[in-house]
């Protein structure tokens, strides 16, 4: 099989030393036994550092680049197309705001540090970024244009930034997923070196195989014994290469990107200070795992004291412009959705009538934001007399925790098998969005019953409005555990970001047309 770039176009290469020139890091190398080298001085990158970084890293980053530079251009090209066809004149005012457009948002998008290679590729950051650039780049043409009074400004700044912004967002998604098919077959991953107890190594290892987007893969670890559990030489298959004292020199020598430590038995602040000094330069990334629960975003502060780094975890704060923004996307986009989906709407309706007759909706009590019980709407895909029958199935449930789950459940209606794959039993939620009791996004609804048995930690997801989908749609929806569940609405309410309900939202699309993990 032919090697892949993680990118289409003119661009496109063999990927053959996408890892490096050396051996695959799945062959680490072992403790080496030459001298340390000798790292540069702070603030420069060796040629070690830049003969680290692989080639297809950097290619992804210029395609990314090619194609905001491309999505500006075009747009500006369109705006300047439309404009000629309407007044069939080109003056220089107008050429003047073209150029200053596309100069202006090429260098927001830079200034916001939108292409830096640690965040492409994985999570809602690079989004996040780009729509900051967006925004900035709009801002600061509005006010330009206001001091000059140029005419036309409006149409620059409310039709072809935001239609730049829609392009660069295409195309980084086009090529996200380019590059997310290659690395669910193994290539374009970043070779990890964990340290830390065996357990946190263990554990670290199944989340990489597990979300394999990121682009980690763990190739080798280094423990306080310098063996896995029961004195192996292994852990879950990957090699054990030395013990602390060797994480240093197995980490420049050894072709790893990236060491992740996990503060173990034995790890002070000074061997911690000493392994960042010696990986300066030469191009590995130190990744430092807190131990404390799964905070990101927002909430995730620096503060130092006397000199003394502390993580500082701000309360999650719920209010002020950004639900403001959300509670309108919510509406809006409810509205938006029931018009258009009206026809499907209808037919579904029909299909359950002309299936066995009944009520064509269900309605079932939830538990919304702060504890307040709402009905929520749902299409019909059950018998009629579904909940008398609950108590006789109970045996057979197949899920874990308070929820009840089977995937051959002789109540469903043949109308129903269909409507469950594809979650479209659950458009008619789109009216509790409407009403206020639901939003687009957000942590699953659950029962009453459910919520009778949270323990303080699951408690929390009711400190937001519960979504018509959320992480959990997007990440397996019913092939989940209780447990993995509870963690992905967690993380959803600790770290929200409106970049993150975009993201929810488009992912989304895909879950639901595969038909996964429903029943």
């Amino acid at each position: 099989m032919p090697d892949e770039s993680p990118f289409p176009g003119p661009a496109v290469v063999a990927l053959s030393s996408e890892i490096g020139q050396g051996p695959p890091p799945s062959q680490a190398a072992p403790i080496p036994t030459q001298r340390e080298p000798t790292a540069p001085a702070p603030g420069r990158r060796s040629p070690e550092a830049r003969s680290r970084t692989p080639r297809w890293e950097r290619r992804y980053q210029r395609a990314v680049v090619t194609s905001d530079t491309l999505s500006v251009l075009g747009a500006v090209g369109i705006g300047l197309a439309t404009g000629l066809l309407w007044t069939f004149e080109m003056s220089s005012v107008v050429a003047l705001l073209a150029v200053g457009t596309v100069l202006g948002q090429l260098y927001a998008i830079f200034a916001t540090r939108s292409w830096d290679a640690r965040i492409l590729g994985q999570g809602s950051e690079e989004f996040s970024r780009l729509l900051r650039a967006i925004i900035a780049g709009a801002v600061v043409l509005g006010m330009v244009g206001l001091l000059l009074g140029a005419p036309g400004t409006r149409q620059w700044v409310f039709g072809a930034i935001p239609a730049a912004g829609l392009l660069a967002i295409i195309g980084r998604y086009v090529l996200r997923q380019r590059l997310h098919r290659l690395r669910r077959v193994g290539r374009c991953l970043h070779p990890v070196l964990a340290v830390g107890d065996e357990d946190v190594v263990l554990d670290l290892i199944r989340r990489t195989v597990k979300d394999p987007y990121h682009g980690w893969e763990v190739t080798g670890a280094c423990t306080p014994s310098g063996t896995g559990p029961g004195g192996l030489p292994e852990i879950e298959g990957v090699p054990v290469v030395g013990d602390l004292e060797a994480v240093n020199l197995t980490a420049r020598s050894g072709g790893y990107r990236v060491v992740a430590v996990a503060p173990a038995s034995g790890w002070s602040n000074r061997r911690m200070h000493q392994l960042s000094w010696d990986l300066e330069g030469s191009g590995v990334e130190l990744a430092v795992q807190p131990r404390l629960m799964e905070f990101a975003g927002p909430r995730l502060h620096v503060a130092p004291v006397d000199g003394l780094p502390l993580l500082k975890l701000t309360e999650p704060v719920f209010t002020g412009v950004p639900k403001i923004v959300k509670g309108c996307i919510d509406r809006v986009g409810a509205a938006l959705l029931l018009l258009l989906l009206a026809p499907v709407l209808l037919a579904i309706a029909v299909m359950i009538k002309l299936d066995g007759g009944g009520p064509v909706f269900f309605a079932q009590v939830r538990v919304g934001r702060r504890g307040q019980e709402f009905r929520v709407l749902k299409f019909r895909t059950m018998v009629v007399d579904a909940e008398r029958l609950l108590a006789e199935l109970a045996v057979a449930n197949e899920a874990a925790g308070p929820l009840f789950k089977m995937r051959n459940d002789p109540r469903i209606t043949r109308v129903g098998t269909v409507l469950r794959k594809y979650s479209l039993d659950e458009l008619p939620q789109l009216f509790n969005v409407l009403a206020g009791s639901m939003s687009l996004v957000g942590p699953r609804p659950p029962l009453p019953a459910e919520v009778a048995t949270y323990s303080r930690e699951a408690q929390r997801k009711l400190l937001v409005k519960p979504g018509l989908t959320g992480l959990w749609q997007v990440s397996g929806r019913s092939d989940l555990s209780w447990e993995e569940s509870v963690r992905l609405d967690l993380r959803y309410v600790e770290s929200w970001t409106l970049a993150l309900d975009a993201l929810i939202l488009w992912k989304t699309i895909g879950a639901v047309t595969r038909g996964t993990g429903a029943y």
